[in-house]
């Protein structure tokens, strides 16, 4: 018989029997050959998330992205978009993903506990499998934390004869918690590959780097204000156990920085100089004479949504984003008979948009040359701008002299929309763009289906992704959702290093990785933006100052990536964030001097208890040594 395994919360002996893999019900056969074992690790790979769905990964939401409360054309559920909405409850946390993960554990900890019985596996490789089940233990506490907060560690199963006190765990201060990922992923980093061999059958398993900057992640999330001298946190205690000790530390430390800023090196280390790795850039097409532009533009598309590209880290090959590619594309080819394929339900909200830089990479509401108050008002495009913006069509002046991220990654009305079945840039006029007023090609159709808001994450949307002529045909070019990338971690470095000390020599080298980001996205330096652009020349030298840089190039580089939802958090700036509403243009006006005017489609509500999410109380029923987490 199957080893019964006893979860943290107490279920009834009938969850206990799990089938492992193969329908194979007893661990002897599990781990009697090789073949079987490599199912098992498979299956501990299955827990992953799927980041790229959205009905499943609220990361995507928060304020990032919107849609419609009563469509009739929902393929997902509507759980992750409920809780940017203020649904979260106790009762029935939405994406309660508690006995999910704990799940996961238990078999990461079946695993190590019997391969080391398999007996035609290698030395080598058991070392292997072993350090790739300890990764993703590591990982699945780690996704725990980061929603939950401070969680019962489970470093091994408990035996089946456990009494009910075993049973009946604590939650452990989130500084343990931390450590205790760290040290999972370090006694995991020797053992795996510095690359995968066989990318046709293992890409997406973990490798060295992968490790390196998970690591770094980690700890420059610990080391962040939701994690580091929370005071918010402080009546958030074990009140069933002796000490009563805060779960949460109450001191700001240092220390933590600078434990961060060392894992980022090292990541950085091992990406550039033993793999070689670089930011992604477009090689050009032989078919085509592409211009500059559209090149820089794929370079920024393909970053994200090219599979396995040279700047991924690593992707998620469980998460295989289709349905938000349906989603995001709007209705570009007129020939194309919409049938029930493109919803065009998936949005950004306005504030989005506003927060990429102008093409002088500083703020909008900061570039001296940039006539902020007139923003809204529109005028006609020209040859200059048809490759970013229909040539003849009157847009809003928001949309005009932005930086090339805006247009490779945010759709909008009369936005040039490259691909789809055109790839020929030599007469801008022949390519697709965006016709998003009442009445047009994109325009609203009623309440209950069309654009949300007016603006689109085109990132998400593959190039070479085609509508077809014909009823429900779209053609979405797949790829593995990327988790990490060489950018992400250029930008923990530049984050740790700014952090760790408040010196100039630190922050010049924090602006040497920013600035990696900066050159690929086409845009000045920071020094030289703010310097010569920026109503605010000084920001860059300041501690301070380039705090609020660095969070902004976070917030655009990694946008509608699922980075922002816990970034904010982690920063401690939802609240802040979340003041300015959920905004469209006018979508039910056909002229473009009345789209363009502001509509509130929602107030977000959002308080101190949503920082975590709440921990059921059926589970707390079960165990009375889980406290809740505070306001709920």
């Amino acid at each position: 018989m199957l080893l019964v395994m006893v979860t943290v919360i107490g279920v009834s002996c009938s969850d206990f029997l799990d089938v492992v893999p193969d329908g194979v019900s007893t661990l002897d056969n599990a781990f009697s050959r090789r073949t079987e074992a490599k199912k098992y690790l498979f299956t501990l790979y299955s827990y992953m998330p799927e980041q790229g769905d959205v009905g499943s990964s609220p990361a995507l939401w928060g304020d990032e992205m919107w849609s419609m409360e009563n469509a009739l054309h929902y393929d997902y559920s509507m759980e992750a978009f409920n809780i940017g909405r203020g649904l979260q409850n106790a009762n029935n946390p939405l994406l309660n993903h508690w006995d999910h993960y704990y799940k996961a554990l238990r078999d990461c900890n079946i695993f190590l506990e019997n391969v080391v019985n398999v007996p035609d596996l290698p030395d080598w490789e058991k070392k292997q499998w072993v350090a790739e089940a300890k990764f993703l233990k590591a990982y699945y506490h780690f996704c725990l934390v980061r929603m939950y907060g401070p969680i019962p560690i489970i470093r091994e199963n408990l035996p089946i004869d456990a009494s009910q006190r075993e049973v009946r765990v604590f939650r452990e201060p989130v500084d343990d918690c931390f450590d205790y990922i760290v040290q999972l992923l370090d006694e995991a980093a020797p053992d795996l590959p510095l690359s995968i061999t066989n990318p046709v059958e293992e890409l997406g398993r973990i490798t060295r780097p992968i490790a390196y900057a998970m690591k770094a992640k980690v700890l420059v999330i610990a080391a962040s204000p939701l994690f580091n001298g929370n005071t918010d946190q402080v009546n958030l205690v074990n009140t069933n156990s002796e000490d009563k000790k805060p779960l949460f530390n109450q001191e700001w430390s240092l220390a933590k920085w600078d434990r961060a800023l060392v894992a980022c090196e090292e990541a950085v280390k091992m990406c550039e100089d033993e793999l070689g790795m670089k930011l992604y850039e477009y090689p050009g097409s032989a078919q085509y004479n592409l211009s500059d532009t559209i090149i820089l533009q794929l370079s920024l598309r393909n970053a994200f949504n090219e599979r396995w590209n040279s700047e991924i880290i690593w992707a998620n090959s469980k998460s295989r984003p289709d349905y938000i590619q349906v989603g995001t594309t709007p209705k570009l080819d007129p020939q194309y008979q919409d049938g029930a394929r493109l919803s065009q339900s998936l949005c950004t909200p306005l504030k989005i948009g506003e927060q990429f830089y102008t093409e002088h990479g500083v703020p909008v509401e900061e570039d001296k040359t940039f006539d902020y108050e007139t923003r809204y008002e529109t005028r006609t495009a020209g040859v200059e701008d048809q490759l970013y913006i229909r040539r003849g069509s009157r847009t809003a002046n928001i949309h005009f002299n932005r930086e090339p991220r805006f247009y490779a990654w945010v759709g909008f009305d009369t936005g040039v929309w490259y691909g789809q079945g055109k790839y020929d840039d030599s007469n801008p006029n022949d390519l697709f763009y965006v016709q998003g007023r009442k009445g047009q090609l994109h325009g609203a159709t009623g309440p209950d289906f069309g654009p949300v808001t007016g603006y689109i994450p085109k990132k998400y949307v593959n190039f070479e992704s085609v509508q077809n002529p014909g009823v429900d045909s779209y053609s979405v070019n797949l790829y593995s959702w990327p988790l990490i990338r060489l950018a992400d971690v250029y930008l923990l470095y530049a984050e740790a290093l700014n952090e760790a000390a408040d010196t100039e020599t630190n922050r010049a080298k924090a602006i040497t990785y920013i600035d990696k980001v900066r050159d690929r996205a086409g845009i000045p330096g920071v020094e030289e933006a703010w310097t010569n652009y920026s109503t605010n020349p000084g920001k860059f030298r300041s501690q301070v100052g380039l705090r609020e840089i660095i969070h902004r190039e976070r917030l655009i580089e990694l946008s509608f990536e699922g980075q922002r939802f816990w970034d904010l958090r982690r920063w401690k700036e939802v609240m802040e964030a979340y003041r300015t509403p959920i905004e469209s243009w006018d979508l039910e006006q056909r002229e473009p001097q009345y789209y363009y005017r502001k509509k509130v489609i929602v107030n977000q509500q959002f308080g101190l208890k949503d920082y975590f999410w709440p921990i059921s109380n059926a589970n707390l029923r079960n165990n009375p040594n889980l406290v809740q987490n505070l306001g709920w």
